[in-house]
């Protein structure tokens, strides 16, 4: 998907382009999704991609929506990020290349790793629900 940081300006909110575009980063404990516990596909929200389903977020105490796993396989990608001698992976979109947040290896023992994703990167589809849980 390719588009110029203009048209991404035109279609994302600020806060939304400064965490998908830019690499930034939400508060703790803000955004719509950091809490959501209901039973959905958490979508891209830059391109919309499926990324992670609800049967695998879990409270994870950070104050970000965090999940053991992503929807499938390559649907996101990881990037190395040491800032300031932390060592981390970036978590970005495959298909649009939006910064999602960061992945640590210190998830619930299926996987070992917690994606710790921005609320503002997500958008929440509730209508999958249904197929997701097997209904």
């Amino acid at each position: 998907m390719s588009k110029t940081q203009e048209q991404w300006k035109q279609e994302l909110d600020s806060e939304t382009y400064k965490i998908t575009r830019q690499a930034g980063t939400g508060a703790a404990f803000s955004g719509k999704y950091w809490d959501l516990k209901a039973a959905g596909i958490r979508n891209c929200a830059a391109c919309g991609e499926a990324l992670f389903m609800s049967g695998t977020k879990y409270d994870s105490g950070s104050g970000w929506p965090s999940f053991s796993a992503p929807a499938g396989d390559g649907v996101v990608g990881e990037n190395p990020d040491q800032p300031y001698g932390m060592i981390r992976s970036e978590v970005v979109c495959k298909k649009c290349d939006s910064h999602l947040g960061h992945v640590f290896p210190d998830g619930p023992p299926e996987t070992g790793l917690r994606d710790c994703i921005n609320s503002a990167s997500l958008q929440f589809d509730g209508g999958e629900a249904k197929n997701e849980e097997g209904s």
